[in-house]
Formats: structure tokens, sequence, C-alpha cells
């Protein structure tokens, strides 16, 4: 008997690479700015603050931006990935449960 096996690559196209040049790495953490990608999931937004807590008073950030996307199923928006690629020098996406 012979039975046929069919395999799904459920995995996205890559994106092109970005035409602006890639940011210098920082130093360290003190005086930068982290931002965070929430992806909906339950329990990531406390992950979130409790990261945001210890980034700032053990390494002296200066500010943490959090954003949250409509659902972990989809990419987050362009206008967000634009804003967070404008104001933070290191960004941190995410995944609750």
């Amino acid at each position: 008997m012979t039975s046929t096996l069919t395999l799904f690559d459920p995995t996205a196209p890559r994106r092109a690479a970005a035409t602006e040049a890639a940011r210098p790495a920082f130093a360290g953490l003190a005086g930068a700015v982290i931002g965070f990608i929430d992806n909906a999931k339950p329990n990531f937004n406390h992950l979130v603050d409790d990261l945001a807590e210890i980034f700032t008073s053990r390494y002296g950030v200066a500010r943490v931006v959090k954003r949250t996307k409509r659902s972990a199923s989809v990419p987050a928006p362009e206008a967000i990935l634009g804003e967070l690629t404008q104001e933070c020098d290191l960004v941190i996406t995410g995944s609750g449960d």
C-alpha cells in the first residue's frame, strides 16, 4: 500500500533587506530608550512591566516605549515599526502565555 505525505512550510517569506544603514551598536543600556512590541498574548504585558522596571532601576534606561499588536497572528503595523525605529535604541518583541 502506497501513501502520500504532504508537508507545508508555515514560515513567512523573508522581507527584502532595508535600504537604510544599520544603526551602530551601543555600549550599554544607560540612557537608552527601549521599546517593546507586545503580541497581545496573555501575560506578556506583565513581563514587560517587570522588565521595564528592571531596565530603568538597575541599568539606567532613560525611557521604555510599549506598543501592542492587534493579534499574535499578524505582523506589527508599519506605523508601529516606524515609530519604534525612530524613538528606540533597542526593541524587544515577545510572546506571553
